[in-house]
C-alpha cells in the first residue's frame, strides 16, 4: 500500500509539473506572437566590400611571407587614406535576393526591403538583384514585378542576375531591369501560361456517383477536377490563357522593346548563351563576378528582411532539424552495414 501511495504521489507531481511547464511555453508563445505583430521583422544589412576583403587578406596572410605582407599593408593603408581624401563619396549598390517558389513567397521580404532602400537610393546608386525562379502563379509573379517596377519608377538603375534560371513569372521579373546579366548556362525565357488539372468524372460515374457543379454566372466555372466538362467550357478556359499570355508578352515588350517579342513568347527556354542571342540578356558574367568588380569602385551593401518567427515555429524547425539528424547519422550507420 505504501508503494501504491508513493507512486501516486510521484504521479501526481509529474503531472503537475508538466502542465506548469505548458502553461509557461503557452504564455511564452502568446507574448512573442504579440511582440511579432508590433515588430514584424528586422532589416538585416551586410557591406558586401568588408566581405571580400577579408578573403583577400586571408588569403595574402597565407601566401606572402612576412616582409612582404607589411609592405603590401602599408600601400593598402596609404591607398585607403587617400580614398578618404577625395571629395566624392563612393557609388552605392544595394544588393537584394530573390528565391522563388510557385507562390513567390519571398515577395514578403522583397516589399520591405525595396522600400526601406528608396528611402536612400537616388539615380546615382544601383540596385542588384539576384533571381533564381522557374516562375508560378500569375497573381503572385505579377506583385513581385510590382515591386520592382518601384525601383524604376524612382529612376534607380536596375540590374538583375541570374546565376540558374529566371524562366516564366521569374523571367517576368528579370525583364524590368535596365540590364540583365546571366550566366552562360542559366536558363532564361518560358514566356508563355500554363494550366492543367486531372478529370475524375469518368471514374466517378463509372461508380455511380454524381457531383453536381451550381454556378451564378455562365463562366463561373469553366473546368472542373470532378464535373463534366464541355466543350463550351473549353474554350472559355483555354480564351483566358490566351488574354494571360497576350498581357504577358506586352509586359516584357514594354521593359525590353528590343526582344522580337512573337519570336521569344513562344513559351521556349534557351541557355544563357542563346538567350544572349535572342536578346533576353545584356551581358554573360556570374553575379559574383559582377560584384566584385562593383565592389572595386562602390560601396556595396546586402539588404535582407528577415521575418521573426515565432516561439513554436522556433522550436518546431529545432525539433525537424534534430530529426533529420538523427536520420541521417542512422542511414550513415545502415549504409556503413550494408556496404562498408
Amino acid at each position: 500500500m505504501n508503494f501504491l501511495f508513493d507512486y501516486a504521489s510521484f504521479l501526481a507531481k509529474t503531472v503537475t509539473l508538466v502542465i506548469a511547464i505548458v502553461i509557461v511555453l503557452a504564455s511564452i508563445a502568446s507574448l512573442r506572437a504579440k511582440g511579432r505583430r508590433k515588430s514584424g521583422g528586422q532589416l538585416q544589412i551586410s557591406k558586401l566590400n568588408d566581405f571580400y576583403k577579408g578573403l583577400r587578406e586571408r588569403l595574402e596572410s597565407s601566401m606572402l611571407d612576412k616582409d612582404q605582407l607589411k609592405a603590401l599593408r602599408k600601400t593598402q593603408a596609404k591607398t585607403a587614406k587617400a580614398e578618404k581624401k577625395k571629395p566624392d563619396a563612393k557609388a552605392r549598390v544595394f544588393v537584394l535576393d530573390f528565391d522563388g517558389d510557385i507562390k513567390a513567397s519571398a515577395t514578403e521580404s522583397l516589399r520591405h526591403e525595396i522600400t526601406a532602400l528608396l528611402t536612400l537610393a537616388t539615380p546615382k546608386d544601383e540596385v542588384v538583384l539576384r533571381l533564381e525562379s522557374g516562375g508560378g502563379m500569375v497573381h503572385s509573379y505579377g506583385l513581385a514585378s510590382s515591386q520592382l517596377a518601384r525601383i524604376r519608377q524612382a529612376g534607380v538603375p536596375l540590374t538583375v542576375c541570374i546565376d540558374k534560371v529566371a524562366a516564366s513569372g521569374g523571367y517576368m521579373m528579370a525583364c524590368i531591369g535596365e540590364k540583365i546579366v546571366s550566366a552562360p548556362f542559366a536558363v532564361l525565357g518560358s514566356i508563355g501560361v500554363v494550366a492543367q488539372l486531372p478529370n475524375v468524372n469518368r471514374l466517378l460515374k463509372k461508380h455511380d456517383i454524381d457531383f453536381e457543379v451550381l454556378t451564378a454566372g455562365e463562366y463561373k466555372r469553366t473546368l472542373t477536377v470532378f464535373g463534366e466538362n464541355t466543350e463550351k467550357g473549353r474554350e472559355k478556359f483555354q480564351e483566358d490563357l490566351d488574354i494571360t499570355h497576350k498581357l504577358f508578352k506586352n509586359f516584357v515588350a514594354h521593359y525590353r522593346p528590343q526582344l522580337q517579342i512573337d519570336q521569344v513568347a513562344t513559351g521556349e527556354v534557351w541557355l544563357g548563351v542563346a538567350a544572349m542571342d535572342k536578346k533576353l540578356v545584356d551581358e554573360l558574367k556570374t553575379s559574383d563576378e559582377y560584384l566584385a568588380d562593383r565592389a572595386k569602385v562602390a560601396e556595396v551593401f546586402h539588404l535582407h528582411y528577415a521575418e521573426r518567427k515565432s516561439l513554436q515555429e522556433r522550436v518546431g524547425m529545432a525539433a525537424s532539424t534534430g530529426i533529420e539528424q538523427m536520420a541521417i547519422k542512422a542511414w550513415g550507420k545502415i549504409s556503413q552495414q550494408r556496404f562498408w
